[in-house]
């Protein structure tokens, strides 16, 4: 873990640029935090990268924790605060300012038609960081088994997905995964 001004700098920019591409959330993100934390700049592995991953969801508060918790592997204290700065504070301007003209316009056909087309983008997005995240922490055919099984459950029930994620660190905890 290195916190020098390089690391700090690289880590500002790169969640300045990413907050405002982020369209869906942090998580719309996953796949470029994953390759410029694991691929690109080394500040971890793939385990580390999806145990981060494991304990931003499932920690309370909003899920943009793990961009603080890369921060933190990457550079201590002050990369968790220069990351969470980087993601937060230009995505907030923008938003703010968005806000302003949008609720200025909400009957207008091109904001309608600007929101219809974000729908598919995001999903996208979310998409291809589960895909990130099974690639990164499956590493067993079983384990792909409980994130598929736990996928299709998801998908296909109402059920509440915290009895999955029990099932699925039961799993872990008796050592099958």
């Amino acid at each position: 873990m290195r916190s020098d001004a390089g690391t700090l700098l690289t880590l500002t920019l790169q969640f300045a640029f990413l907050s405002l591409f982020a369209v869906g959330g942090a998580n719309a993100a996953i796949p470029e935090m994953h390759r410029l934390a694991v691929e690109v700049m080394g500040w971890m592995t793939d385990r580390q990268f999806a145990d981060i991953f494991a304990i931003s969801q499932l920690a309370p508060g909003p899920n943009v924790i793990i961009v603080t918790l890369v921060g933190y592997q990457a550079a201590g204290l002050a990369g968790a605060l220069v990351a969470t700065l980087g993601m937060c504070g230009p995505a907030c301007l923008v938003a703010y300012g968005v806000g302003l003209t949008w609720e200025r316009f909400k009957h207008a056909r091109w904001r309608i038609a600007i929101q219809d087309g974000l729908t598919p983008i995001s999903l996208g997005l979310i998409a291809a960081s589960a895909l990130i995240i099974a690639r990164t922490a499956d590493h067993t055919p079983v384990a792909f088994l409980v994130s598929a099984g736990a996928a299709a459950i998801a998908f296909g029930t109402r059920l509440n997905p915290l009895w999955i994620f029990l099932v699925a660190g039961a799993l872990g905890l008796a050592g099958w995964i």
